[in-house]
């Protein structure tokens, strides 16, 4: 299987089916498949629209999908630069170690290099450890100071906070 050639190119509206398999299987793998509330119909809106949200790599062997990257811009206040947060990363069990992953965060890589970033920023869960290993190896320094926030929708949508804008 490693004699055989795969690509990465971008997603388009008729992978949303595709896209939505690799989604669910990203959250299994994650350990939270009850979590995804991705539909068709929200992928098209937010990714495949006039100004999309994100964007989605695919890396392709065969005619087949074998696995992918999202990925949005973001602005770093501290270098005044652009930068892309990796959303998902996620190859099929299969494919995994025929240099898929890294192909991808290459591509990124000349993404970031293109509009000028500086930086590309992602989480990866402590106890991965295989997944912290191959980040190291292509570079990334991973970074024990910081937790992941988030307000859910209930943090954001509290009555309390929202209404003093008002």
């Amino acid at each position: 299987m490693n004699n055989q050639k795969f690509f990465i190119r971008y997603a388009n509206v008729s992978d949303i089916s595709t896209i939505m398999e690799l989604i669910q299987l990203k959250a299994e793998f994650d350990g939270c498949p009850n979590l995804v509330e991705a539909t068709p119909k929200k992928l098209e809106d937010t990714l495949f629209c006039e100004n999309p949200l994100a964007f989605v790599l695919l890396a392709e062997m065969k005619g087949n999908i074998i696995g992918f990257a999202t990925y949005h811009q973001i602005y770093s206040t501290f270098l005044a630069q652009p930068g892309i947060w990796l959303d998902d990363l996620y190859i099929k069990a299969e494919y995994r170690r025929l240099g898929v992953g890294e192909a991808l965060i290459k591509y990124l890589c000349q993404i970031t290099q293109k509009i000028e970033g500086k930086r590309i920023d992602w989480i990866v869960k402590v106890n991965n450890a295989p997944a912290i290993k191959f980040y190291e190896k292509m570079g990334a320094k991973i970074i024990q100071q910081v937790r992941l926030c988030r307000l859910d929708r209930e943090g954001i949508t509290d009555g309390d906070r929202s209404s003093s804008f008002n």
